[in-house]
């Protein structure tokens, strides 16, 4: 009897190890390389595998979930001679489990190596500002180079990104200083021009002023003549109304002649300047016959 349960523990004990070896379970974001007597034959996917006890063996257990590498800080020097700090990071994701498994030994390590000699490589040949100013035209770059030369390792580089280009201190002081040369130039050139079309502007508005000055000026001699055209005009019709009369023998005609032209003496007498107070003899008499003859004369005219 001690014999008949020592087998039947045996068995037991045998039937349970032999589930657990044939039996897998791979969590979800992993695949497992599967090997028989130490040679890969399959992987097997996220779930549960079933494998043949005692012969299969799993090989590596590799994690095919998008990956961050943080590549190492490192010094590079530029083709015009700034030594410069580069620091980087790479995402890498796992295509095929068993060309990552047994491809490369140390699949992190590899990457790492590769990014910083690549990094050094196509940073050496571009200047400093390039390195500044082309962060994504060297992140293509780089990507494409990279992506090129793992691919045999079965991984797909998804992005590289420059995180942090230092250049030494002294040369940012310089870069700080000749950037602010460069914006108080600018101002310069732009307070200049302000200046200058100010300048244009104003000389644009006194031309414009003169021009309608003159106009205005034209417009008015114009009027000054035409005024002194009709007054003329009256004078002469006046003159030669008082001239046909004379002829006539009227001398009242006579008498508005002389009263006008005494008017007008008297009236540029008393618009001098330097004239204050006036004291001179007048014949009234003669003045006030002069009106009536005036008179006279208009109601001869209107008969």
């Amino acid at each position: 009897m001690p014999i008949f349960y020592i087998v039947i523990a045996v068995i037991v004990v045998f039937s349970i190890v032999t589930v657990c070896q044939a039996v897998i379970i791979v969590p979800q974001g992993y695949q497992y390389t599967i090997t028989r007597f130490g040679r890969y034959i399959h992987t097997v996917e996220p779930g549960l595998n079933i494998i043949v006890p005692f012969m299969d063996g799993v090989g590596r257990k590799i994690n095919m979930m998008e990956q961050v590498l943080d590549i190492p800080s490192q010094e590079v020097i530029s083709k015009d001679n700034a030594n410069v700090q580069i620091d980087a990071v790479c995402f890498i994701q796992v295509q095929d489990a068993a060309r990552a498994a047994y491809q490369v030994n140390q699949l992190d390590r590899a990457v790492i190596n590769l990014m910083m000699t690549n990094i050094r490589t196509v940073l050496g040949s571009m200047e400093l500002d390039e390195m500044l100013s082309q962060r994504d035209h060297i992140n293509t770059k780089l990507l494409s180079i990279v992506d090129e030369a793992t691919s045999p390792w079965g991984i797909k580089i998804t992005r590289i990104e420059i995180r942090d280009v230092r250049p030494p201190a002294e040369l940012i002081a310089a870069m700080n200083a000749q950037m602010k040369a460069e914006r108080n130039k600018r101002a310069e050139i732009l307070e200049a021009e302000g200046i200058r079309q100010a300048a244009i502007l104003r000389s644009e508005g006194e031309k414009q002023s003169e021009i309608l000055k003159a106009e205005g000026d034209r417009q008015a001699a114009f009027l000054q003549a035409e005024a002194r055209e009709r007054a003329a005009e009256a004078e002469a019709k006046a003159t030669q109304m008082v001239s046909d009369a004379i002829a006539a023998g009227n001398i009242n005609a006579i008498n508005y002649f002389i009263a006008q032209k005494y008017t007008d003496a008297l009236k540029g007498i008393g618009s001098a300047n330097n004239s204050k107070v006036i004291m001179m003899p007048l014949d009234a008499a003669n003045l006030m016959g002069s009106i009536g003859g005036i008179t006279e004369l208009i109601k001869s005219t209107k008969q």
